[in-house]
C-alpha cells in the first residue's frame, strides 16, 4: 500500500493531446489547485508536457511535471504518495490509464473526458470513479463549468 501523503497531492494525467481542449483543461485545474495549497503533479506522454512546458513557460500554473510511464511505476512502487487522480481522458488509452491509477492507488479518480466520443467513452467506464463528460473539442469552457461545480480544489 502506498505511503500516506501529509497534504493533499493531486495527480494530473495527460494522454496524447490530439484533442486542443486538455491542454487548457490541464493548466486550468493546476492552476486552480496550486492556488488551494494542493501539491499538483501533471504526469503526461512527451507531447503533451511539451505543450504545458510551453503555455507555461514561468511555472506560474504547474508545480512538478513527470513523464507518465515512470509515474505509473512509481505509483506501483508505492514511491509517489497522492491522495487524489484526474485523468484527461478522450480515448480507449485514457480508459486504461485510469483504471490502472485506480487500482494501484485505491484513492479517488475523476475521468474528464472529452473529444466527439465523450459520451460513448463514458459508458465504457466500469471501476468507481467520478466521471466528468463532455463532447469539447476546441471549446474549453463546458468542462470547465462541471469542474467548478465540483471544484475539487475545495474539498
Amino acid at each position: 500500500m502506498p505511503e500516506e501523503p501529509t497534504h493533499r497531492a493531486a495527480l494530473l494525467v495527460m494522454g496524447c493531446p490530439k484533442v486542443p481542449v486538455q491542454t487548457s483543461l490541464v493548466l486550468y485545474l493546476a492552476h486552480r489547485m496550486k492556488k488551494a495549497g494542493i501539491r499538483t503533479i501533471i504526469a503526461g506522454t512527451p507531447s503533451a508536457r511539451q505543450l504545458i512546458r510551453v503555455a507555461d513557460p514561468d511555472e506560474h500554473y504547474t508545480m512538478e511535471m513527470k513523464d507518465l510511464d515512470a509515474t505509473i511505476a512509481a505509483l506501483a512502487n508505492g514511491d509517489l504518495p497522492i491522495t487524489e487522480s484526474y485523468v484527461f481522458i478522450h480515448n480507449d488509452a485514457g480508459i486504461s490509464y485510469a483504471a490502472t491509477i485506480a487500482s494501484l492507488t485505491h484513492r479517488p479518480v475523476t475521468a474528464i473526458i472529452f473529444g466527439e466520443e465523450a459520451e460513448q467513452i463514458s459508458h465504457e467506464i466500469t471501476f468507481p470513479c467520478t466521471v466528468i463528460a463532455e463532447p469539447a473539442i476546441h471549446n474549453p469552457i463546458p468542462i470547465k463549468i462541471k469542474l467548478e461545480e465540483a471544484a475539487p480544489w475545495d474539498a
